[in-house]
């Protein structure tokens, strides 16, 4: 168990963006001449090797996120590392980039239309700016007049804010807040 351990080690590590169980499983076949990996001999390796960071006291661990497993740090340094990539990220998505990017993530599939009418404003180039960024993709068209494009997110944007479905965004009711009263609480 250990040579699988460290053979998922090198593979999570050398990838680039997460990397599915899938690929795991059939990299391991291929490289070691193994008949079959079964999931759950790479789920108990990677377990172990997260219980091995963990005694030892690395400051990372492997997680799951995006449809994958990707080596990342542990959220206690969250500030450390984010000081470091604010100081490296010099183009960031502007105010209307965001907002687009959060109508298109809760309302996908959308078309550009439906994103201006939500917004008030064009989303020309909001939308072009998270196209070359890939955190938007075309999904496809839409079945009414004039066949719109249709947006959705990618899996970079799964990468880029730790989730692994778009069910695991924030729902609304997580950012409500008690509505302000004046005077006693009638019990």
């Amino acid at each position: 168990m250990d040579i699988l351990q460290h053979h998922i080690q090198a593979l999570v590590f050398c990838a680039q963006s997460p990397i599915s169980i899938e690929e795991i499983q059939r990299c391991l076949q291929e490289a070691l001449g193994m008949e079959e990996v079964l999931v759950s001999d790479v789920l108990e390796a990677v377990e172990a090797i997260n219980e091995r960071l963990k005694e030892q006291g690395f400051a990372f661990q492997i997680y799951a996120i995006g449809g994958g497993y990707q080596f990342l740090t542990k959220p206690e340094y969250q500030d450390t590392v984010s000081t470091y990539l604010k100081h490296k990220s010099k183009k960031k998505l502007s105010a209307s980039a965001l907002e687009t990017l959060a109508i298109i993530a809760y309302k996908q599939p959308i078309t550009r239309s439906q994103m201006e009418q939500i917004r008030g404003v064009g989303c020309d180039y909001a939308v072009q700016r998270l196209l070359e960024k890939e955190l938007i993709e075309i999904k496809g068209k839409a079945d009414t007049i004039g066949r719109p494009v249709l947006y959705g997110t990618s899996q970079k944007f799964m990468d880029y804010f730790g989730i692994n479905h778009i069910k695991d965004l924030p729902q609304l009711k997580d950012f409500a807040t008690e509505e302000n009263s004046i005077g006693e609480s009638a019990d």
